[in-house]
């Protein structure tokens, strides 16, 4: 990681779907920190491939069931709400534009099945604004810290990589301009919070368990 502390400047942040919309140009390769820069708050801390602070996520309470986890840009705006769906057969979580109050992105439901599978969870789109496919499937191991969401083709349009000599809190998310960074994100604290309890076998256990509860 080129930095920990980020440049006083603020960066501007495109709109969610502008930034699906750019398919022309290369992935966007960020470094997660599974810490918040807050004292006394749990969280995660994403840079930018020049070290420089992207985005946050600070969680103040300490539930094991939170029912919403907010993802902001350096100054703190939000930029997308991720909600826990109640009511709902599977563990599942709708991702929303800012801060929730309308515009819903994407859902998130985590993989139901009797037969093993490599699957984790499948992500739908929920807005025509945004210009993605019908749906995704995410795969592959947390414990490895290797999973990929995939659309109907079986390319990739984000993964998680493990970073190398840096411990367990800090890995790498390469996100595909179609999706975009903020929603890679999102998808990624969904599946954290299905996820960071450690049930259903290896490829289950979560890769950012302790995120928001060390």
């Amino acid at each position: 990681m080129a930095k920990v502390h980020p440049n006083i400047r603020v960066p501007d942040q495109p709109c969610i779907t502008s930034i699906a919309s750019q398919q022309q140009e290369p992935p966007v390769v960020l470094t997660v920190w599974r810490k918040s820069l807050l004292f006394n708050c749990h969280g995660f801390t994403v840079f930018d491939a020049n070290g420089n602070l992207a985005f946050r996520v600070d969680c103040y309470a300490s539930s094991t069931r939170r029912a919403e986890v907010v993802l902001m840009d350096v100054a703190g705006k939000p930029l997308l709400t991720i909600r826990r769906k109640r009511l709902s057969l599977a563990d599942s979580w709708v991702i929303y534009d800012g801060d929730g109050a309308t515009t819903p992105l994407l859902s998130v439901r985590r993989h139901v099945g009797l037969r093993a599978s490599k699957a984790l969870a499948h992500v739908t789109p929920l807005s025509s604004s945004l210009p993605l496919p019908d749906a995704y499937v995410v795969e592959g191991s947390y414990g490895r810290r290797s999973c990929a969401v995939r659309d109907a083709r079986g390319e990739a349009v984000a993964e998680v990589r493990r970073k190398e000599s840096v411990g367990d809190d800090v890995f790498r998310l390469v996100a595909e301009p179609r999706l975009g960074a903020p929603l890679a994100m999102g998808i990624v604290i969904a599946i954290d919070e299905m996820f960071r309890g450690g049930g259903g076998g290896s490829s289950a256990r979560s890769l950012l368990r302790r995120t928001c509860s060390d």
